[in-house]
């Protein structure tokens, strides 16, 4: 088990912290919005301050990875062990544009403290929690007495996460052999809440696309024509309402295929958690819920796959009536996987289906916009288990388990480098990442860092992979 003390990593992280929070404000006044090309120079000078600040944290190599766009950091730190584990920190160091009038109460890049909070782009997603492991990496040092980490240590820091990550996994497949380990930790998750402190075991892939319908060559009039040959928007709103079955399944033939079923044990987690579906109402600005029979709606957002429509188009569309067959219509669906589906055998049964689907006489074109896969970590998995027995030790109580509804770039991680993805974040829902005075708890910033010096010590003495 883990040698490092508790109360020793606690001492040092609060020694310590004014000076951490001192240098997480000087990196969140770089505006480094990667959406945004006026922003770029700020992009490049955040990535050059985080690799100066891994090496005065005592990285022996830091670089600035160059891609197509933004660039990356990347830092190692090896052990004096060579068969200690090699773990990956992923985080990123783009933010999303934040402007004073969009409803921020101050300037978005000049960090505000107050009540216990720090306020600032950027502040929970992501500088926030990518640097909690720097001093997570001093306290470790510290509480044992080393002078190197108890595992091989690496860190990559990406400059387009929230661009969508359009060159990270170019730049994984680019650096595999330098990037090369035995489980990835990803910081840049969240927790359930302030007095619930959780552990994400895995987030949901996606598939989407456009289904483009043609009719007649032009719009045709709908009492001469109409009733007598397709129409493109008929068959479009057909197609829609034929997605689900009575019990809300996605009826596209083999869409469940390989799909991992959740476990009695899993379930029963889940329904450990204060959920309280009226207040996630009033966070979905939604009135009711609905969904697949037989699953609770932390189920279904977190664990079974999904289909959705998001937009439906064609024909007339300006005021008044216009009575015509158009002679075109669109449709945009998007799919959700979870683990066990495979994206591209989901793209041929929903091209599948609607060839099957269509009438005589409406032509049609499907276009797929790539794929994320999805992930997830047994709950048995040796390193999830450390990441747990950290996260308890720095929370001082017994941490739940989560999953991510959403998608992202821990999949690209997991399938070029082949190992398994582990979530250590310590946001919380009321941080308000992407949204005016986002923030980060003070308290919980602290425990981070925590659970980090303690992560260390426990893999290296619990977990031999290979």
């Amino acid at each position: 088990m883990s040698t490092t003390s508790d109360d020793a990593v606690r001492a040092y992280v609060a020694a310590h912290y004014e000076a951490f929070l001192d240098d997480l404000a000087d990196w969140l006044r770089l505006p480094s919005v990667s959406a945004d090309p006026d922003h770029a120079p700020d992009v490049r000078r955040s990535a050059e301050w985080l690799a100066a600040a891994l090496s005065a944290t005592g990285f022996p190599t830091t670089e600035v990875w160059e891609t197509q766009g933004a660039p990356a950091v990347f830092a190692e730190w090896p052990c004096d062990d060579p068969a200690a584990p090699t773990v990956l920190v992923y985080g990123h160091h783009d933010v999303q544009p934040a402007h004073r009038d969009d409803g921020w109460r101050t300037d978005p890049f000049e960090p505000v403290v107050d009540a216990g909070r720090l306020y600032g782009r950027g502040a929970a997603d992501d500088k926030g929690q990518v640097l909690f492991h720097t001093l997570g990496i001093r306290a470790h040092l510290a509480a044992t007495g080393r002078r190197a980490p108890a595992v091989h240590l690496k860190m990559i820091v990406e400059g387009e996460e929230e661009s969508g990550s359009p060159h990270f996994p170019e730049l994984l497949r680019a650096h595999a052999d330098r990037l090369a380990c035995d489980a990835v930790i990803v910081s840049d998750t969240g927790m359930w809440s302030e007095d619930t402190p959780t552990v994400c075991t895995g987030m949901r892939g996606l598939t989407d696309c456009q289904i483009d319908l043609r009719g007649p060559d032009q719009d045709i009039h709908s009492g001469s024509f109409g009733g007598a040959v397709p129409n493109p928007a008929t068959e479009a709103a057909r197609l829609a309402a034929a997605l689900h079955d009575e019990d809300r399944r996605v009826a596209v033939p083999g869409f469940y295929e390989g799909v991992e079923e959740l476990t009695a044990e899993e379930r029963a987690l889940f329904a450990e958690l204060p959920f309280d579906e009226n207040r996630w109402l009033r966070t979905a600005h939604s009135h009711a819920t609905l969904g697949e029979a037989g699953y609770t709606t932390l189920e279904r957002i977190w664990a079974r796959p999904t289909a959705e429509v998001n937009g439906v188009s064609g024909g007339y569309q300006g005021p008044g009536g216009k009575t015509v067959v158009p002679s075109a219509a669109q449709l945009k669906l998007s799919f959700r996987l979870v683990a066990g589906q495979d994206a591209e055998k989901v793209q041929q049964a929903v091209r599948d289906w609607v060839a099957a689907r269509l009438p005589a006489g409406i032509r049609h074109e499907i276009t797929f916009w790539g794929a994320t896969r999805p992930c997830l970590t047994p709950l048995d998995h040796p390193a999830l288990q450390s990441v747990v027995r950290a996260m308890e030790r720095a929370f001082g109580q017994r941490v739940r388990f989560t999953r991510e509804g959403g998608s992202g770039p821990a999949a690209d991680l997991q399938d070029v480098l082949g190992v398994p993805v582990l979530f250590l974040g310590i946001s919380v829902p009321s941080d308000g990442w992407h949204a005016p005075n986002e923030k980060v708890e003070l308290d919980l910033l602290a425990k981070g860092a925590e659970a980090a010096a303690h992560l260390w010590s426990d893999l290296a003495a619990t977990w031999h992979p290979g």
